[in-house]
């Protein structure tokens, strides 16, 4: 069994029980120091890789986007998701073939979006991008895991109703994995839990409302962080840059 091949079995494997926390790294020093912590599987992060390079979320190019992957994949050992957006392509065919070639870079994982340049899309052409993506890695022959994301609650739409109908929808169309990225109230997270079972969901931690273990009682499998270790280091440098140019100092702070 190849190297690719280990970690995505690994992969597949943790998301078959309990609840495991995949960090997002924007770099090689985040996901180098993320592994020596003992964390068992990484995620990329389309905003933290952007802001790395001096760009917004979003702005990053398909091939750009493919080279971060591979830097970030041949970095570690452990398993890879890609935040692969929505494949980079608005046609079916490009997103085929965008899909494939992150499948290439060695990720374990990719996620798809139902979000593209400023709309959403309706949930038969979302799903049918599912199924595309789907098609896409089975024609690697590579056992690369499918999310398919819901962006209703994080681009202005958080209707619970119609994320977890679009949940389904990408569950039926070849998913792996759900993910529904600006849920705040675990009661709604429950539901979708319940709702796409057996398959697992990933949540992202928004700050301190509740807590892995909160999440790992009402079922969710998988919890990420997003852009959120990124902008904290963002802001730690920020202010240490600041304080240096104002008054001329550095913060004391552990080496």
């Amino acid at each position: 069994m190849s190297g690719a091949d280990s970690k995505r079995a690994r992969f597949r494997a943790l998301h078959e029980r309990g609840c495991f926390v995949i960090p997002n790294p924007w770099d090689v020093g985040s996901a180098k120091y993320l592994e020596h912590l003992g964390f068992e599987a990484l995620a990329t992060t389309s905003s933290g890789a952007a802001w790395a390079r001096g760009r917004e979320d979003g702005e990053l190019s398909c091939e750009e986007v493919l080279a971060h992957l591979r830097e970030i994949c041949a970095a570690t050992s452990l398993p890879v998701n890609a935040d692969f957006e929505a494949g980079y392509a608005a046609r079916t065919d490009d997103l085929m073939t965008n899909v494939r070639a992150a499948v290439e870079t060695g990720v374990s994982g990719l996620s798809i979006e139902d979000f593209n340049n400023g709309v959403r899309y309706d949930i038969r052409e979302a799903a049918a991008r599912v199924t595309a993506a789907r098609d896409a890695i089975r024609s690697t022959g590579a056992d690369v895991l499918l999310v398919a994301r819901a962006e209703g609650f994080i681009r202005g739409h958080p209707d619970l109703d119609d994320t977890i109908a679009r949940l389904q929808a990408y569950s039926a169309a070849g998913a792996d994995c759900l993910y529904a990225p600006g849920v705040r109230e675990l009661s709604a997270i429950e539901r979708m839990v319940q709702a796409v079972s057996p398959k697992p969901v990933n949540v992202l931690m928004l700050g301190p409302a509740f807590t892995v273990a909160d999440l790992a009682a009402r079922g969710v499998r998988r919890v990420s962080v997003g852009g959120a270790l990124a902008a904290a280091a963002w802001a730690a440098f920020k202010e240490t840059a600041a304080t240096l140019r104002d008054g001329g100092t550095m913060p004391l702070r552990p080496r």
